[in-house]
Parts: C-alpha cells; structure tokens; sequence
C-alpha cells in the first residue's frame, strides 16, 4: 500500500500528454526516484522496425561516458595465457570445460561473456543456455575477441548491450538515481546515439518514434525525442 500510494504521488507529476525536453524529464525522474535504494534510471525508445526481419534486427555495445552505477561481473571462455590475461583484467570468472559444467549446472556468475575464437566450438554447446539470457559471445559485438584485456576493460567501465525486442522497444539502464543531471545527460544521448548509428538497411519511415526516461520505482515520463540527441 505504501508503495501504491508513493507511486501515485509520483505519478501525479507527471503529465502524461505531455513530451518533455531530455533534461526535464531528468530532473523529474530524479525527484520521482524516492526508494530506500539506489534506482536505475532506464531510457526506452520505440523504433520504427520489425526486429522479425534479419535487415531490420538492432543490436550492438555502447561505452557510456559516466558509466552505468553498476558492478558487471565477467566470464571468460580462455585457456593459457588468456585466462592469466583476463584475470590481470578483472575478469570474475574465467575457465574452460570446468567453467562449460559450471553453466551447464545452471551456476552461471556472470553478467557478460566473453570468449576467445578458439573457444568457441565448447561455448557453442551451450547456446540454449546462455542465448535466451543475452549471455552468448558474438564477434560482432566484440565479445569473440583475441583482446580479452580491452573487452573485459570496456565491460567493468560501463559498456551496455542492447537489442531490440519484438516490439520494436529497445531499452537499457543509463546509470543511476543518485548520478547528477549533467551524467545522465551525457549518458543518455550516448546511448541515443549509438541506437541511432546502428539504423538498419531496412528501417523505412520514422526510425526513433517514442521515447521515455524511468527510474526503477517511478512513472514514465515521454520524451521529446528531437532533444535526446547529441
């Protein structure tokens, strides 16, 4: 009841008809965020795509500039002087065929993936797993990669995938609750902006329809999307 009631208070200064300017929206949702945690502040933009189309599919990594608030924890697939290197780097966990049975029984401790090409044929067994949970290595998004160091580093500094959903809605945390204005500013127009370089050869009339800017507890607030880019 008492979060019923704090939501709608919340939601009351909202006005829903309205589109607000990127940093307005900011400053409310900032208000808004009044949970005994830190709230993720998320940015969900409606493209105009139908992800069911391979030429029309959205995906990639962006580097926020102020980083995200959260610790990501790493796996990595590597043997030898790989793993040696991506341990120097940070990474959480690290194996091969002993990390392979970890996943297998479901003890997965990890947030991203990443893997060395040569280890690829042993990741691609367990597709089922970590497909569904956004987990799997991809070359193209840098995480099938001989620079475990920079894709480990990219990773702890603030790096965010995305990929949109069926619906066309793609969405990502921008940081958090307590980062100043001028932080999720700059975080959020990154994000923006890497959506709007990976438009798809298929993408045809309007690509970036709708947006909104929400933290974890609170009410969506619809954006002006001309002033979400940089």
């Amino acid at each position: 009841m008492a979060h019923n009631k704090r939501h709608a208070k919340a939601a009351a200064t909202v006005d829903r008809a309205k589109n607000y300017a990127l940093a307005e929206a900011i400053a409310l949702v900032k208000a808004n965020a009044t949970a005994k945690f830190d709230e993720t502040v998320e940015l969900s933009m409606n493209l105009g795509i139908d992800p069911r189309h391979a030429d029309q599919m959205v995906r990639g990594l962006v580097g926020l500039p102020n980083g995200t608030g959260k610790t990501l924890r790493v796996g990595v697939f590597a043997r030898g002087a790989k793993a040696e290197e991506a341990l120097a780097a940070g990474a959480d966990v690290v194996g091969a065929e002993d990390l392979a049975e970890k996943i297998q029984a479901g003890d997965i401790q990890f947030d991203r993936c990443i893997a060395t090409p040569d280890m690829m044929a042993l990741v691609g067994r367990l597709g089922k797993i970590l497909g569904p949970r956004g987990l799997m290595p991809n070359p193209r998004l840098g995480t099938v990669t001989m620079d475990v160091k920079g894709a480990i580093t990219a990773a702890k500094a603030g790096q965010v995938e995305f990929r949109a959903e069926k619906a066309g809605i793609v969405h990502a945390g921008i940081g958090k609750a307590s980062f100043t204005d001028q932080q999720l500013l700059e975080n959020a127009r990154a994000f923006a902006d890497a959506i709007i370089k990976a438009k798809p050869t298929g993408a045809k009339g309007t690509y970036l329809k709708k947006a909104a800017l929400s933290s974890t507890m609170g009410p969506g607030v619809y954006l002006d999307v001309a002033t979400i880019q940089a």
